[in-house]
Order: C-alpha cells, then structure tokens, then sequence
C-alpha cells in the first residue's frame, strides 16, 4: 500500500520548504519592483535569484502534490489537485491548495511566454502571484494542525514577510512621488580635471 510516515514526511517537508521558496521569491518580487539603477546589487542578479528560486519552489510544489495523491492514508485523487473543492477531504483547504497550484501554473506559463507577451498582459497575469502566495499560506495553515511550534514560527515569519515587504514598496514609491530625486550632477573625475599651474 502507498502510505506511511515516508509520504506523510516527504508531503510535509516539501510543502513547507515550497512555502517558504515561495515567501522569499514575493518578497525578491516586491522589492525589485522598488530597485533603483546603481544600487549595490545589480538588478539582473536580483531577478536570477528570483527566477531560480521560483523554479526550484514549482519543483517541490510538484513533488508535494504527487505525494499527496500517491499516500492512500486520505482520498485524494490528481483531479481534487487540479479542480478547487472537489476533495472530500478538508474540502476547504485542500481546495485552497488546488487554486494556489492553478494559480502557480497561470504564474509559471505566463513567466515561460513573457517575451511572447504584451508587458501589460504579462505584469497583470504576474500579479496573480500575490494571490498565489496568499491561498498558499492559508492552505498551509488550515491544513498544518500537526505543526509544531518551529514551523508555527516559521509560517509566522513567511506571513510577515510579504506584507512587509508590500508595506515597504509602497512606503518607498510614496517617497519617491512627494521627494523626487534629483537627477545626479556630472562630476569631474580627478584625473580629467585639468592641472593648474602654481605661479
């Protein structure tokens, strides 16, 4: 039979590691979205980083979902992953966790055809993100009553750390629009400026 403590753990570990993946990819997300040229880290960087973390996040949350179908300890069928609220069992949040992953293919799918796209399409279809994570960590929540007190905590940091990071974009982009920078002076390097010479 396909059940036992290696499913039940193999389920668990890669829905929270996919859940935190997926915390620090929005907040990578939000705060690219604020970064301004010349800043410490380049903006290529940031966006790999992001890019390879929201990859390696769909890898576990793939992993998560088969274990999930494989384990018969609870009826749960490839379609009650796919098609929200159609499992008998924990209906809601099982089917919150069936819109997180729709929601994370239309996300990915997007993302593979971004250079086929409109940029408005794109950045509208990109947004859902924040809705993905949103039912994701309500899943996790609902679904968690085994958690012990460390990923209590750990959800607890992942549950503030997208909204802190929102709070600081639109902190930052409010500043931006009443104080404007000023547009940055040349400076004369001092090897161009010319030599005077002392009478």
């Amino acid at each position: 039979m396909n059940e036992g403590p290696v499913l039940w753990y193999l389920n668990r570990s890669t829905g929270v590691v996919a859940l935190v993946l997926l915390t620090v990819t929005t907040v990578l997300g939000v705060l690219a979205l604020g970064g301004r040229p010349g800043g410490r880290v380049p903006r290529f960087v940031t966006q790999a980083v992001h890019r390879n973390l929201a990859l390696l996040g769909v890898l576990l949350l793939v992993v998560h979902v088969v274990a999930a179908v494989v384990d018969e300890f609870v009826e749960i069928r490839w379609w009650h992953a796919l098609v929200p609220f159609t499992s008998s069992y924990q209906r809601v949040w099982t089917g919150l966790g069936a819109v997180a992953l729709d929601l994370l293919v239309l996300v990915t799918v997007s993302s593979l055809l971004r250079t086929r796209m409109h940029h408005r399409a794109w950045r509208a279809l990109h947004l859902t993100a924040y809705a993905l994570w949103t039912t994701s960590m309500v899943h996790a929540v609902g679904m968690g009553t085994d958690l012990s007190d460390g990923l209590w905590l750990l959800t607890l940091v992942c549950g503030t750390a997208v909204p802190m990071a929102v709070a600081w974009r639109l902190t930052r982009a409010a500043a931006d629009r009443l104080y404007p920078q000023e547009p940055a002076h040349r400076t004369e390097d001092a090897m161009t400026m010319p030599i005077r010479r002392i009478p």
